[in-house]
C-alpha cells in the first residue's frame, strides 16, 4: 500500500500537486520560526516526500 497514490485522479492537475508539496513546507517554515523544531521536521519530511512522490517517482501520463 502506498501512503500516497500519484496515480490517483486527485493528483491529475499540476495546482493540486504544487500546493501539495508547497503547503506543508510552508508550514514547516512556520513551525520552525515559531520554535518548534521537531514539528518542522515532520511537516518538512512530508512536503519533501510529496514532492519526490508527485514529481520524481510518479510516472507519465501516456
Amino acid at each position: 500500500m502506498k501512503l500516497v497514490d500519484p496515480d490517483a485522479p486527485f493528483f491529475r492537475p499540476l495546482w493540486v500537486r504544487v500546493i501539495c508539496v508547497i503547503l506543508p513546507l510552508i508550514w514547516a517554515g512556520v513551525e520552525l520560526w515559531s520554535g518548534s523544531p521537531a514539528w518542522a521536521m515532520l511537516f518538512g519530511a512530508a512536503g519533501i516526500y510529496l514532492g519526490l512522490a508527485l514529481f520524481v517517482w510518479r510516472r507519465p501520463e501516456p
